[in-house]
């Protein structure tokens, strides 16, 4: 649906910006969002709820074996970081957020080592920010020829 490349640290400033790509790119507004921890902020949130999208946003890291990623946020804890940590909870196992490691995270695993993709060759945001693109590019398009009848 979208993808960027960011030189800043952590994605905490990119929400906003993808979900404009990913309606500028579909024609509509997404109805609900699954984000990692590095998205967690009451903005973010509050963002999501302006725009009536359903987040389930992780407040903190998964670790292995919980039912969710409800931990304490490194950036604190508002109202709206504690309402989606009682909703991740509230989810455990079957929470919308955990779709992410069958969905989204595998993606990452599957372009570096099925594509062999391990690092840039270009160097610059803009120029990385294209050689990504046409690394999803190949790969959406490699999953939808290998989803082909025949």
């Amino acid at each position: 649906m979208a993808q960027r490349v960011t030189a800043q640290a952590n994605d905490m400033h990119q929400l906003k910006p993808m979900l404009d790509e990913m309606k500028s790119g579909t024609g509509r507004q997404a109805k609900q969002l699954s984000a990692d921890a590095g998205y967690c902020s009451e903005d973010n949130l509050a963002e999501l709820r302006r725009r009536r999208i359903r987040g389930y946003v992780a407040t903190g890291r998964d670790r292995h074996g919980n039912a969710a990623a409800k931990g304490a946020c490194r950036t604190g804890s508002g109202i709206l970081r504690r309402a989606m940590a009682t909703r991740l909870r509230l989810g455990g196992w079957v929470s919308r957020y955990r779709i992410r490691k069958r969905t989204v995270e595998p993606v990452f695993g599957q372009i570096k080592q099925a594509r062999g993709f391990r690092q840039f060759l270009l160097r610059g945001v803009a120029a990385v920010g294209l050689e990504w693109s046409l690394v999803a590019t190949a790969h959406n398009l490699l999953k939808l020829h290998a989803a082909l009848p025949g």
